[in-house]
Formats: C-alpha cells, structure tokens, sequence
C-alpha cells in the first residue's frame, strides 16, 4: 500500500510536468508545462461565452492559443503570455506551431481525446456504470 500523504506532502510535490518542443517555424524550441488548478479553471472559464438568453455556450475561437497562454513557460517555469492581448497575437503565428504545442500542451493536461480513455485503462478499479450514491438517477 502506498504512503498516505499529509497536507505538507502534498502541496510539497513538485507535480506541473514540462515538456520541450522544438518549433522550426520559430527557429527554436517552447516549453509547455501542466497547468495549476487555478490556470486550469480559467482556461475552461475562457472557454464559455454568455448568449443573449443568459445561457453559456462554447466558445472555440481561439480556444488553442487561450491554452498555450496558459501553458507556456521560459525556463524558470514562468509564463511566457500574459492575457487577451497576448492570445491575439500568438493567434496571428504559424497554425503549424500553433497545433504542434497545443497537441503537447492537450497531452499534458489530460485534456486530450483520448485522455479520459487512457486513465481509464489504468485505473485501477476504473469507472462503474453503476451510482453508488442514494441520489435518484434522472429519468430517461
């Protein structure tokens, strides 16, 4: 049975990933690296656009440079962009570049299509099809 962690253990972990990227259409290489909770929340809150009914919908555009200024950093781990402004210009390069690090920065965050299948392959018990909470279910 593995340890079970304190509080200090936990915020203790140095757990934000990185990744290094060569990116030839920039003439170097990018640094993607996981996002915090805070960032994370943030990025998916980007995401969401108020409609004229009130209701939230997806909001796609820009939705790959919205990531990358959430995830890339220089090599002290801080981030590179900062902010709508800098989502605009990012959003002007090259959209090979653009793809290349945000496939990465996907991969990273668990944000990948098939992220959710691969971390049920290895889950340990993996997800039941079946509640296990007295909450009613909804009706079909």
């Amino acid at each position: 049975m593995s340890k079970i962690l304190t509080k200090s253990d936990i915020l203790a972990a140095d757990d934000l990933k990185t990744e290094t990227v060569d990116v030839p259409e920039w003439g170097g290489a990018v640094i993607v690296r996981m996002m915090t909770g805070t960032l994370r929340d943030a990025y998916e809150a980007s995401l969401m656009k108020r409609d004229g009914d009130g209701k939230y919908r997806v909001d796609t555009v820009n939705m790959r440079t919205k990531l990358l200024v959430q995830t890339v950093v220089d090599e002290a781990g801080r981030a590179l962009f900062d902010g709508d402004a800098d989502v605009l210009e990012l959003a002007g390069k090259s959209s090979a570049a653009i793809e290349r690090l945000f496939i990465v920065a996907q991969r990273l965050n668990g944000l990948a299509p098939d992220s959710v299948e691969n971390a049920e392959k290895n889950s340990v018990s993996g997800p039941s099809d079946a509640s296990t909470s007295a909450s009613p279910q909804p009706s079909a």
